[in-house]
């Protein structure tokens, strides 16, 4: 061993398992790891998921040269509805607008053959559609009947689950769809609204006041060959008629003008207003039915975009003509492209978020609870320092009592009280470790010598659950740093896989790649199975959770589970009857540096829990 070796005991350990797991790891990246949303999706048997985080809306632009009287050919529409029907589940797709100009003339037997090819998609995928300038004669939403509105007024929609009305007129709709666990608004507004038109779209924000809004409407902004796009005249008409000084209208999507474009307007609340152009009418076959999917995804905070044609898209790659080839899928910065958008902040002026209300220890102690530690002590001041001596109880009553502590020399700023938390967690307040290295410093809390968690063998199964946060910047040298552990040396409890007989039988770690590492020696097998999680955020709260059943063990990451979890049996795990610790791993019996950053609630039961009773839910 050399002296550098010494000085960082496991970082020769983590070379040696890196080396020894590369061909297993390059496998479990390979494979498919299901997403808690995907999950939840999957168990709805092939239905769309209106709890998942990410969720998709389709649009779909003019479409009027396939029903171009008798050159028309519905086919590509078809398949395009047939795709979403088929990707609902898949792709969690919530709804599908059309932006007007169904139709090259607006007659009778064009309007009744796209009504007809809409039956594809009826029933299976909700929709709303508006009318473009192609598709009426003429005048605004006062002009009366017509054959768009027989076939494409209020009575296509009264079916829907997610039709909620319609202007008197019949050429106003608005939905409300449910996804990613609330309600979202979808106004599609005939290409020419009238005054009294807009007074019927303000009255539905107005009685809709907390629902977050599309505008969908045929005309409403052009742009440049650069994709630079700017409002029309009846697109500065409705941004200042409805659009700025409604907060809620985050995304307003047309047609009509080609080529695509974007750009981002400032309402009257100084939020941002996302203005997209949707048209290819005027490329090959009329657009090929080509189709924009917006995927929203709350957890990552961005709506990612892409457009294609599942028309092409079914053909063979080796069939398709040049023209075909291109088409297929459009890839230039007005066809797809992400927008990074903070919910949470964009829609906090109409729809604050209510943050959870603390829960009681007994709503979260399940059965087999054997510890349960929070830190929300009350008449504390946060930022105080938590002295030497304090006892934080086990909730559970079992007696698994934690001590404060301070390693070495270090002062009171190594363990504060803090009321810092994960939105989730039970209870809203933690304690900040500044731990570190250069001189060694930090602060554990640990058992008490004859606590009954300190020999427990856990050989039915566990699930250890704790939240942390890392300071940002993550300044200083905080490689291999404890987040828990069981004291003692895993030689002791007869291991002999390990890189060295002198490190603990079980311990959570963070490498210096900021990789969390669960490593632990199974009290029925001779082995050191490790989990290893991709490169952990600094800044934000996260949640994880370990999870054995018995015969292997699962680490987990804000619910989703991670790849590389060790396939190896592990049952159990050897302690030694020494105390169980929050705040670092010891190395041959001695702590050396202590975590650095924020540690929630932390949670041990004796069984393996599934991610819906985890600490916080993630289903």
């Amino acid at each position: 061993m050399t002296a550098a070796e010494q000085r960082n005991p496991l970082q020769r350990r983590a070379l040696l398992r890196a080396a020894a797991a590369l061909p297993a790891v390059g496998a479990a990246a390979a494979a498919f790891e299901a997403t808690p949303a995907q999950a939840s999706a999957a168990a709805h048997s092939g239905r769309f998921d209106p709890e998942s985080p990410r969720f998709a809306l389709a649009v779909l632009p003019d479409t009027q040269y396939l029903f171009d009287a008798d050159s028309a050919d519905p086919t590509p529409l078809r398949e395009t509805f047939r795709h979403l029907v088929a990707e609902r589940a898949e792709a969690n797709i919530a709804f599908m607008t059309h932006l007007g100009d169904v139709t090259e003339h607006g007659t009778k037997d064009e309007i009744e053959r796209a009504a007809d090819t809409f039956r594809t998609i009826h029933g299976k995928v909700p929709y709303s559609v508006l009318a473009g300038n192609h598709d009426i004669n003429s005048g605004d939403d006062q002009r009366g009947a017509s054959a768009y509105l027989a076939a494409f007024g209020p009575a296509r929609y009264a079916s829907m689950p997610t039709y909620r009305g319609a202007s008197p007129d019949g050429y106003n709709t608005y939905h409300v769809l449910t996804a990613a666990s609330r309600a979202w608004l979808v106004l599609a507004l005939d290409w020419r609204v009238s005054d009294k038109g807009l007074r019927w779209a303000q009255g539905v924000l107005d009685a809709h006041p907390t629902l977050p809004a599309v505008l969908t409407t045929h005309d409403l902004a052009w742009s440049d060959d650069a994709g630079e796009a700017q409002l029309s005249d009846n697109g500065k008409r409705l941004w200042d008629g409805l659009i700025r000084g409604n907060d809620q209208i985050f995304l307003a999507l047309g047609g009509h003008y080609w080529p695509p474009g974007r750009t981002v307007l400032r309402n009257d609340s100084d939020n941002d207003v996302h203005v997209h152009i949707t048209n290819y009418q005027d490329r090959y076959y009329g657009g090929a039915g080509m189709i924009r999917t917006y995927g929203f995804d709350l957890v990552r905070g961005v709506i990612d975009v892409e457009t294609f044609s599942p028309w092409l898209l079914a053909r063979d790659s080796g069939q398709r003509s040049s023209l075909e080839a291109e088409t297929v899928e459009l890839t230039g910065p007005s066809d797809r492209f992400s927008l990074s958008i903070d919910f949470d902040a964009r829609f906090e002026g109409f729809a604050p978020v209510v943050p959870p209300k603390p829960r009681p220890p007994a709503a979260v102690m399940p059965r087999g609870t054997v510890a349960y530690w929070r830190f929300d002590a009350s008449g504390t001041a946060a930022g105080s320092p938590v002295a030497d001596g304090t006892v934080v109880r086990d909730l559970t009553g079992r007696g698994n009592d934690l001590t404060v502590s301070r390693l070495h020399a270090s002062g009171p700023e190594a363990l504060t009280w803090s009321a810092d938390h994960h939105p989730g967690q039970p209870a809203h307040a933690s304690l900040r470790f500044d731990g570190g290295k250069s001189p060694d410093r930090g602060a554990v809390l640990t058992t008490a010598a004859q606590a009954d968690l300190n020999g427990e063998k856990f050989t039915r199964g566990y699930t250890i659950e704790t939240f942390i946060r890392l300071p940002d910047p993550f300044e200083g040298d905080h490689a291999w740093m404890g987040i828990l552990s069981w004291e003692g040396r895993n030689g002791d409890a007869g291991k002999t896989t390990g890189w060295s007989p002198l490190e603990p039988t079980c311990s959570l770690n963070l490498s210096p790649e900021r990789f969390l590492q669960f490593v632990v020696y199974p009290q029925r097998q001779d082995a050191d199975p490790t989990s290893w999680s991709h490169a952990v955020p600094v800044g934000r709260w996260m949640h994880i959770a370990v999870v054995n059943d018995g015969r292997r063990t699962v680490m987990y990451v804000d619910g989703s589970k991670i790849a590389r979890n060790p396939s190896q049996p592990s049952t159990g795990i050897a302690t030694l009857g020494k105390p169980f610790v929050i705040g670092a791993t010891q190395f041959d019996e001695r702590f050396g540096q202590g975590f650095y950053g924020w540690i929630g609630d932390t949670r041990i039961v004796n069984r393996a829990l599934p991610v819906r009773e985890f600490l916080t839910p993630f289903e």
